[in-house]
């Protein structure tokens, strides 16, 4: 099968089998990603030890803002790509290929810079305290230095999937995971170079994947591919990308946002310790919530090839069975956190003050995680159509216009576990207007849909 006919199997072939093909590498990779991360954090946690998970802990927010910049571009440019793959304008397609090699380059030597010349200051603000400093500030000075090869190495991978390589988006990700635990495990266990080395290993191993990424787009034979005259910026292109790019870089700066006042709130109800077990749940979280990412991820080129299309029953379809599985499986890790939180815990740490804290903190933050799916696929397709608006406002409500006000509120009454009950609070409240939003807009596309069809 040619790459032509790769790109048009989005709009003719059944779309459950296309999702899973698309999704599957989507989920392995985001798994594989989560589980790292776990790996990661219990390194330092068990080698280093606790403030050392705080202090991770307090570079979260700065992660989130990096990726914040690096989905702005990635994200951005490769629904629009998937688009113009679904319209057969494959030269509009090559150009933005070329556009979003240039934006993450400037991007991120740009947040490179600025972030280096006021780490502490920022650090300071996002919660690090005398104790966490040294330990956050040693991880991001590694991070900060490779971040273009951070936002280039997410904006390749998201671009994979958009030109119908799932499978090479997966393997990208699946080395750079292997990779990574092989580094952690030799800098900071055997060499001792403690959480510089995690950091290290992080920007090592994403660097030779962004090289076999990059040589798989050199390859003329694809059909789209790095050449002459792609890279110079084009106002129309760079609009259209952030104009998409906007949600979900407000999506991941409103998770800076809430985690630096999280991280706040944390250290004001309960210390350091309640940092570290933030810290230690939202692992798990993100280790569950990848699954959806993954779904979502291979939602993405179906919902936004047929979407420029027209083929709406399809692309409705997809929905549906992107909503169905992401549900199933948060139900799985729902079971899980409730029935063993302590255990979880344990994976983290040998402290017995911070496994009391980061049990009791899994069960309050996945009271009612079975709920978030939905509300997360129903976000992203709307980014998938490009209807912005809807999706940023939807990637707002969840966080910055629930979460925030409820976590300053509650803990007034209830102290820390005011801080932890906003989480599944605010994360209800989102699911139960997101539901009338998109039932608002699906009457809206079926008289548009029945429209069409008359004028035919």
């Amino acid at each position: 099968m040619d790459n032509k006919q790769k790109a048009l199997e989005l709009g003719q072939k059944p779309v459950g089998r296309l999702l899973w093909q698309y999704a599957l590498p989507a989920i392995v990779a985001m798994t594989a990603s989560s589980l790292y991360n776990i790996i990661d954090r219990a390194f330092i946690g068990q080698v280093v030890g606790p403030d050392a998970i705080a202090g991770l802990g307090i570079t979260f927010p700065f992660m989130n803002l990096s990726a914040a910049f690096g989905a702005a571009v990635g994200v951005g440019a490769s629904t629009c790509i998937s688009v113009k793959l679904g319209q057969r304008d494959y030269d509009t397609a090559e150009h933005l290929l070329g556009n979003t090699v240039t934006l993450n380059i400037v991007i991120g030597l740009i947040f490179m810079v600025v972030c280096m010349i006021f780490l502490d200051p920022i650090l300071r603000f996002f919660g690090a305290s005398d104790v966490t400093l040294p330990y956050a500030r040693e991880f991001m000075e590694i991070i900060l230095l490779g971040n273009i090869i951070t936002h280039m190495y997410f904006g390749m991978n998201a671009v994979l999937r958009a030109v119908g390589k799932p499978r090479h988006a997966m393997w990208a990700t699946l080395f750079t995971v292997g990779c990574n635990i092989v580094l952690v495990i030799a800098f900071v266990w055997w060499l001792r170079w403690g959480i510089r080395g995690a950091a290290l290993a992080t920007v090592t191993s994403q660097t030779i994947a962004l090289c076999w990424q990059m040589w798989i787009f050199s390859d003329q034979k694809e059909l789209l591919h790095l050449k002459r005259g792609i890279y110079k910026l084009k106002a129309i292109l760079v609009r259209n990308i952030i104009a998409i790019g906007i949600s979900p870089f407000l999506m991941q700066t409103t998770s800076c946002v809430i985690v630096i006042a999280m991280n706040n709130q944390f250290v004001r109800y309960g210390g350091d310790m309640a940092v570290g077990a933030y810290s230690i749940a939202n692992s798990m979280v993100l280790a569950f919530f990848m699954f959806v990412m993954g779904m979502c991820q291979g939602m993405q080129p179906i919902v936004g090839y047929n979407y420029g299309a027209e083929k709406y029953d399809r692309m409705l379809r997809c929905l549906w069975l992107t909503i169905a599985s992401a549900t199933i499986f948060l139900l799985v890790g729902w079971t899980l956190s409730m029935l063993f939180p302590r255990q979880i815990a344990r994976i983290f740490t040998t402290d017995p003050e911070l496994i009391d804290l980061a049990a009791r903190g899994l069960v309050f933050d996945m009271l009612v995680f079975f709920v978030v799916g939905s509300q997360a696929v129903i976000t992203n397709f709307f980014q998938c159509i490009g209807k912005v608006k809807i999706s940023i406002f939807l990637s707002l409500s969840r966080q910055l216009i629930l979460l925030l006000p409820l976590a300053c509120l509650l803990p007034l009454w209830w102290g820390l576990d005011g801080v932890w009950a906003a989480m599944p609070v605010s994360d209800f409240l989102a699911f139960a207007f997101t539901i009338p939003i998109l039932m608002w807009y699906l009457k809206k596309l079926k008289r548009v849909s029945s429209n069409n069809s008359q004028k035919v």
